[in-house]
């Protein structure tokens, strides 16, 4: 009991307090919950008022509908796609709101790709330019199904945050010619805001093919590019040079695409125009006046087909090398047999001299019959002492004077034979005199030089009127040999250490190209682009092969002609040492081994073409110019030709001027105008070398004797030049040299390294073209075997320069314009005419080498100081 009233007064108590406070809790609570659910009321009454409208949607029907913020509308498509057959599918989409300051936003979801894109979509261009479009076409991807039939569904949306209602147009429809058909042409209308793409699969037994893509529009510019088959496609100015195979193009583009390259064997072809010109050589537009403005971009749309055509089998790979080897392999055969017919010839010749020495004994007793005088001939006749047929003349002669009897007829040859047999080691003591002389002196150049009455005789000699080849060949053969070997060493130095990062460089421009897919990188002739590997053009490389092989025969025949005359030396003959024009072979190897580096390095540049690269084309070619006019100018003047480390220095000055014309020369009047300059005062300083033979010296009293031969030789009495040939050829020259310089200071031409090289071809041509003129009016004649040569090399310079000028690219321009000269292959589906001038100008230069070889072998016989200088 006590217990019990005692819980009941604690109840009590704790209830009331909690009283206290328990009921204001309460209607706190009861408020919040009125407040919590007028809230939620009016989220209701908000969301009630945004609408989402779905329809289900129709194929090729147009929906004109209007979207604000405050509704979305969803339109659902299903269609049907197959295992066997991809169907494109287009959503189109127009807006025909005018200053709209929201755009709509579509988005298109599909099973396996979401695209979403704006109306009006602005695309930018260069200097932050805007471009709006209000129509929009775009194809959407087509992801593989492996079932052989399947109902695929995808839904468009449409929403805009504008709270002012905007009229569209929606129209999704088949694309029905979503798959190329092989070498079928199809016709369709890109934009940039209206992309085209396209599938190809390839067909069984077709591991390569060659995609086209033409218009007879140049502008709009636009890209064609090749993807996988996956999504996103990306299909705008602004992304589709992320994936794929890409390039620019404005009447013409082609991209050759291999199978193993990918693996679902099949890829999109996608075509997109771009909003600009500029990347295709187009003209710039107006800066835009505010940053955010908007430019009207007018009408872009372009009519482009599209072809897709089987490249070549392997088989015509196999054509083509072996084609290639058998041109250059038959001048190996052709040379072996005139070497054949040479050696046979040359066999029957020392057979005819050998029956010519042993003659005489026979004629003796043959041709003489006594007489009935029976009388002894005591004298000995004129012709007996003379080094030809000596017992045939004075066996004539004894019959013209009636003289019998046997015993002067065997005396008579014994004593020719003996006179013969005098005057061989007469001269073999001689020889071997001049050797130990030869040996006991300094065989330094410098030693010969610096003597004062050598540099007497020196300024005597060559200053004569008349020169001959003798006054011009007085040092010492092995001093000069050894000068000119040094042309070949240095230049197989310049070689190696020139090619390897040359190949270093252009595999890495190779690589680059793979990786990223921009075939704007390099110029190729994409519509004759045969790749193999990870080469894009091999066609282009294997065509230089020429180069390489016919310069190793070159060097082939000019070393059978070293040793062959080392031979003649060391048994004293005295053609080899007393007659003919001196034979030094160390510039004949060096233009062998330019000639192999040519074609090294024109197949390094066609690895990948451009104008950053172009040096490695020409770079060769220059030194190949050069060595032939040092070469003909060493013909007569052995003794004052230039040095080794003289003449590839002069042709690296014209290098570093080929680069900084490549790099700094175009459109660029300071750099021509300086240019110009050093070219016409290196032809005056040239032609003074040449015309005084070396004996002037550049120094501070120059300007004085010039003026002084002036006076004497103008003022004071009126002379002609007293070299006429000489100054006939340098008025030439400087008239040539003076025009090319002010061509150039006038048109100041792109193309600079090809410019410096027609300098160098004008100048040897001029040269070349006085020596045979020259050669002819000095009473030479040209054999038969250099006379062919000539000929045959001038047929197949016309040829090959025919062939050079058909330009079927040039890196003057852009990408795009480049290609516009692209065209078919016209050798066996393999090589186009690029390749065609490869063979002919590699056949061309062999020729060009054979004819300074051989032009004057005529004088082999002739003493030197018979031979003249000019």
């Amino acid at each position: 009991m006590l217990f019990s009233s005692l819980w009941k007064s604690r109840y009590k108590t704790h209830f009331g307090a909690a009283d206290c406070w328990w009921r204001p809790g309460l209607v706190v609570l009861l408020c919040w919950s009125c407040v919590t659910q007028l809230t939620c009321g009016n989220l209701t009454l908000e969301e009630s008022k945004h609408l989402v409208i779905q329809r289900d949607g129709e194929f090729d029907m147009t929906y004109n509908d209007t979207v604000t913020s405050e509704n979305q509308t969803i339109y659902a498509f299903n269609h049907t796609v197959s295992r066997n057959k991809t169907e494109g599918v287009r959503v189109s989409v127009d807006v025909l709101s005018q200053n709209l300051k929201s755009p709509i936003l579509f988005v298109v979801r599909q099973k396996q790709a979401v695209l979403s894109f704006q109306v009006p979509l602005i695309l930018r261009g260069l200097y932050q330019r805007k471009y709006p479009y209000n129509h929009l076409g775009r194809t959407l991807c087509q992801p593989p199904t492996k079932a052989a039939s399947e109902t695929q569904y995808f839904f468009v949306d449409v929403s805009t945050l504008s709270s002012q209602g905007t009229n569209y147009q929606l129209r999704v429809s088949r694309v029905e010619s979503f798959t190329l058909q092989t070498d079928k042409t199809f016709s369709f209308t890109a934009s940039p805001s209206q992309p085209q793409y396209f599938k190809y699969v390839f067909p069984e037994g077709v591991d390569t093919v060659i995609v086209k893509v033409s218009s007879d529009m140049n502008f709009p510019c636009s890209v064609m590019s090749i993807q996988d088959i996956q999504c996103p496609v990306y299909d705008l100015d602004n992304n589709v040079a992320f994936i794929g195979m890409y390039q620019t193009m404005t009447k013409k583009g082609a991209i050759t695409v291999q199978r193993k390259d990918f693996p679902s064997n099949s890829f999109y072809v996608v075509v997109v125009v771009k909003t600009e010109d500029e990347a295709c050589g187009g003209p710039l537009r107006f800066y835009p006046l505010r940053p955010d403005e908007l430019i009207d971009a007018g009408n872009r749309s372009k009519i482009l087909d599209v072809v897709v055509s089987p490249a070549i089998e392997s088989e015509v790979y196999v054509m083509g090398m072996l084609f290639c080897l058998g041109i250059f392999l038959s001048f190996y055969l052709l040379t072996l047999l005139v070497a054949c017919v040479q050696n046979k010839r040359a066999k029957r010749r020392a057979l005819f001299h050998n029956i010519a020495d042993t003659s005489p004994a026979e004629t003796g007793k043959t041709s003489a019959s006594p007489n009935e005088y029976g009388s002894l001939d005591s004298t000995v006749s004129s012709e007996a002492v003379t080094e030809s047929a000596p017992s045939i003349d004075s066996a004539t002669s004894a019959d013209n004077y009636g003289y019998i009897g046997r015993e002067p007829f065997k005396r008579r040859p014994i004593l020719n034979q003996m006179h013969h047999i005098a005057i061989r080691f007469e001269r073999s003591l001689e020889n071997v005199g001049r050797s130990r002389q030869e040996s006991l002196s300094s065989i330094e150049e410098d030693d010969y030089d610096t003597l004062d009455d050598i540099n007497s005789d020196k300024n005597i000699v060559r200053t004569k009127k008349y020169l001959c080849v003798s006054d011009l060949s007085r040092k010492d053969k092995r001093v000069l040999s050894k000068k000119y070997q040094i042309y070949f060493w240095n230049i197989a130095t310049i070689a190696v250490f020139y090619a390897l990062p040359v190949i270093q460089l252009v595999i890495t421009y190779q690589t680059v190209v793979n990786v990223t897919g921009n075939q704007d990188i390099c110029y190729y002739n994409f519509m004759c682009a045969h790749p193999l590997g990870a080469l894009s053009a091999f066609n282009n490389i294997l065509s230089n092969l020429g180069y390489v092989m016919l310069g190793l025969l070159f060097l082939l025949i000019v070393l059978k002609r070293d040793i062959v005359h080392n031979r003649a030396l060391s048994c004293n003959d005295v053609n080899a040492l007393e007659c003919g024009i001196p034979k030094h072979f160390g510039l004949f190897y060096a233009m062998g081994t330019a000639l192999m580096m040519e074609g090294l390095l024109s197949a390094c540049y066609h690895v990948c073409p451009n104008y950053t690269n172009f040096q490695f084309d020409t770079s060769f070619m220059y030194m190949i110019a050069g060595l032939c006019m040092l070469k003909l100018y060493q013909k007569r003047h052995p003794d004052i030709n230039a040095s080794a480390y003289t003449a590839y220095a002069c042709l690296a000055g014209v290098i570093f001027f080929s680069v900084l014309g490549v790099v700094f020369g175009r459109g660029n009047t300071v750099f021509w105008i300086v240019f110009s300059v050093i070219h016409i005062l290196a032809t005056l300083l040239l032609s003074t070398q040449l015309y005084y033979m070396g004996r002037w010296r550049l120094d501070s009293g120059i300007l004085r004797r010039m003026v002084y031969i002036v006076y004497t030789d103008c003022i004071r009495q009126c002379s002609g030049p007293m070299y006429i040939d000489r100054m006939v050829l340098l008025v030439m020259g400087n008239i040539v040299n003076w025009s090319l310089a002010a061509y150039g200071l006038i048109e100041r031409p792109n193309d600079f390294a090809s410019y410096l090289l027609a300098i160098a071809i004008c100048n040897l041509l001029l040269y070349f073209a006085f020596y045979i003129i020259m050669k002819l009016r000095s009473g030479e004649r040209i054999r038969c075997l250099a006379l062919v040569c000539i000929l045959f090399t001038a047929v197949v310079w016309g040829f090959a320069l025919y062939f050079f000028f058909q330009g079927l690219s040039t890196w003057q321009k852009t990408p795009a314009e480049s290609r516009e000269h692209n065209r078919d292959c016209i050798l066996l589906s393999f090589f186009d005419d690029h390749d065609i001038w490869h063979f002919l100008s590699s056949i061309a230069m062999f020729g060009s080498f054979l004819v300074l070889l051989t032009m004057d072998d005529d004088l082999d016989a002739v003493q030197r100081d018979k031979i003249y200088v000019f």
